[in-house]
């Protein structure tokens, strides 16, 4: 384990804010996981896992811990089977499992990130969310100090939820992640803008197209990380689509005259956050001062250039505070904010 000192954080994010890790750790193999966490266990210091860092937010002043960055690689493809190391970029298994005629993520094509944040956040997108097709998580367990390995049925998935965001946050490591796809499966077509995009194909689209036209929708809402776009120096989504009761939706119906909704689990309306954003008053392009929302996408905020996670936190609370007021709804920010306990 090569261990250094007062790392700069910001450019590991493609928020681009943050200051440094008072400790740094690239760890390549599980051997090197378990004596990091040994270490910082040893010292009583806080430790954060960092994967691609696209759904992150770092305090200005850093992390005080220990900032362990997962680098294990390796993706291996069996059958339905694709398994692949946690620090594998996501994108990279999207394009080999398209490749191989495999169904099942094609619509997660374009999001950013490594394979170990998929089922932390269980990551979703255009109708599809990786809990539906994971089998397996191997993660190394920091309070039992050794591997355990978890089944899909005992991750507790949810809207961008799992165990180890909610219930068990902090305590495992995430360092292999297994995917159990579709041979030949039809592509999800489910989502209105891929309804759209393929109006006028002829055919039906294979999953290669599929995941291409997703990225292209992605850049077209400045969603998909490309250098020098001032719109992806972002974490993405910044707020959770809200999942309301029936009579909730009805409510916002009644203020604003009707409601961006689609149906969700367990009997709620999910609510469009954009849409809320938007009829709060807030367009594409609005500012405070070097923080500001996306000129192509209201739900992700964005730094102008030079922005401090202070201006990002005040401009997602002026947004936050002015859609309660509207609409009664506390929109849940999305990303890991690190350094601010």
């Amino acid at each position: 384990m090569n261990l250094q000192e007062n790392i700069p954080l910001a450019s590991r994010t493609t928020f681009g804010i943050g200051g440094p890790a008072r400790w740094f750790a690239e760890a390549s193999s599980e051997a090197e996981v378990a004596e990091a966490c040994a270490w910082a266990r040893a010292r009583d210091l806080p430790l954060f896992v960092l994967g691609g860092g696209s759904n992150l937010l770092v305090a200005d002043a850093g992390f005080h811990g220990l900032v362990l960055c997962i680098a294990l690689a390796g993706i291996a493809l069996d059958g339905d089977r694709l398994q692949a190391a946690a620090g594998e970029p996501w994108e990279r298994c999207v394009e080999q499992a398209t490749e191989a005629g495999l169904a099942g993520i094609e619509c997660l094509a374009g999001i950013p990130g490594s394979v170990g944040g998929t089922p932390v956040q269980n990551v979703g997108a255009y109708g599809q969310e990786v809990g539906a097709v994971i089998e397996r998580v191997r993660t190394f367990d920091r309070a039992a100090q050794k591997f355990v390995e978890f089944p899909n049925v005992a991750c507790g998935f949810a809207y961008r939820r799992s165990r180890f965001n909610s219930a068990d946050r902090g305590r495992f490591v995430v360092t292999r992640v297994d995917y159990r796809l579709r041979p030949g499966g039809a592509p999800a077509l489910g989502y209105a803008d891929l309804e759209r995009h393929f109006a006028h194909h002829s055919g039906a689209p294979t999953l290669v197209e599929v995941a291409e036209a997703v990225r292209a929708i992605r850049r077209a809402k400045g969603m998909f990380m490309i250098e020098g776009d001032p719109d992806c120096r972002s974490a993405g989504s910044f707020f959770k689509n809200p999942a309301v009761a029936p009579e909730a939706a009805e409510r916002i119906r009644a203020i604003a005259g009707a409601v961006r909704a689609y149906p969700a689990s367990d009997g709620l309306v999910k609510i469009s956050a954009a849409w809320l954003i938007e009829q709060a008053g807030f367009a594409p392009g609005f500012a405070l001062g070097a923080a500001g929302i996306s000129s192509r996408h209201t739900l992700a905020l964005v730094n102008r250039g030079g922005a401090t996670a202070a201006e990002i936190l005040a401009l997602a609370e002026t947004i936050r505070s002015t859609v309660e007021q509207r609409f009664g709804i506390r929109l849940e920010m999305e990303p890991d904010r690190v350094g601010f306990d």
